[in-house]
This record gives structure tokens, C-alpha cells and sequence, in this order.
């Protein structure tokens, strides 16, 4: 059974940084590209990172700068770091799994995790 775990979620001032985590288990982590989205309240989800297997990042234009994606493959396990963050960074942030196999793709979410940027 494949599951994604986040965590690191929490209530943060503007200005302030976060880390998230994904904890994968029941996939072969290092062959998947990994990615973070997150979706605001009265918005759709939109990608805020991801991170190929080999690490090379990419982010969206609102956090470039701002937000770093890595990973470790010994810990399965894909990481955020939210710098400088923003009142409009308030989401439910949730970690993506997804690779392309020649007759499917596989595409695994997690159950999110709530981040809050409040004074």
C-alpha cells in the first residue's frame, strides 16, 4: 500500500520559514519524480515545486527565491523549505508521487498538511 505522509504543517508569521516533510513508504522512492502543490481556500490545487529523481528542482514563479524542494532517498523522503513566507502562502500543502510507465502512470497523493502565514 502506497502511502505519502506530510508533516511540519503549522501557523507561521509573515517573514518566517517552515520546513514540510513527505515520508513515502510503498513505492520505489528513488525512481519517482516528487512534487509539493497546494490549493488555498475558493482555489484549485496549483504545483508549488518539484523535484526530478536525479534533484534538479523547479518551482513555481510565486515562490521562486522563496521555497526550496530537496530530497533524500536514503529516508524516502521529500522535503519544503519555506522561506520569506506570505500571507498568500496560506494552504493545504499536499506531496505528489507520480511517474509515467509505458501502459500507465502512477500518481500518489497525500492527505495534505495545513500551513497558515498570520500575524
Amino acid at each position: 500500500q502506497v502511502q505519502l505522509v506530510e508533516s511540519g504543517g503549522g501557523l507561521v508569521q509573515p517573514g518566517g520559514s517552515l520546513r514540510l516533510s513527505c515520508a513515502a513508504s510503498g513505492i520505489i522512492f528513488s525512481i519517482y519524480p516528487m512534487g509539493w502543490y497546494r490549493q488555498a481556500p475558493g482555489k484549485q490545487r496549483e504545483l508549488v515545486a518539484t523535484i526530478t529523481t536525479s534533484g534538479y528542482g523547479n518551482y513555481a514563479d510565486s515562490v521562486k527565491g522563496r521555497f526550496a524542494i530537496s530530497r533524500d532517498n536514503l529516508k524516502n523522503t521529500v522535503y519544503l523549505q519555506m522561506n520569506s513566507v506570505k500571507p498568500e502562502d496560506t494552504a493545504v500543502y499536499y506531496c505528489n508521487a507520480r511517474r509515467d510507465w509505458p501502459t500507465m502512470t502512477a500518481d500518489y497523493w497525500g492527505q495534505g498538511t495545513q500551513v497558515t502565514v498570520s500575524s
